[in-house]
């Protein structure tokens, strides 16, 4: 299931219910232990429909662009079906396993630039 979550703190609730409102879709949820807040987005045509167009006219700034491309390929992925065999399932979870956290910066790594470990 693809999804899209937006985090913010919980001192920007209205500015996080606000974009929930504008974007029409996704439910706000505050969070009940720590100072957080999160808009969901979970219905897949909500988010080609809305979510990826948005970030696409006003792109992502920062180390999070290359999530955001990486979430549009897995979308792509699923609108092409290909999520339904094990090729495209496996091809989605590699994907997955770079994002965020996984992503390697190349920051923490003694390779060379365009090296691979």
């Amino acid at each position: 299931m693809l999804r899209f979550k937006l985090t913010q703190h919980s001192r920007d609730e209205q500015l996080m219910k606000n974009i929930q409102a504008y974007l029409d879709c996704g439910k706000y949820s505050p969070s009940s232990i720590s100072e957080h807040g999160d808009i969901l987005v979970w219905r897949f045509m909500d988010i080609v429909e809305k979510i990826i167009p948005l970030f696409s006219k006003y792109p992502i700034m920062g180390v999070k662009l290359k999530d955001f491309q990486d979430f549009c390929l897995v979308a792509e992925l699923i609108k092409e079906n290909k999520h339904l065999s094990l090729e495209g399932l496996e091809q989605i979870r590699k994907i997955k396993a770079g994002m965020n956290k996984g992503r390697d910066t190349g920051l923490n790594s003694s390779n060379s630039p365009g090296e691979v470990a």
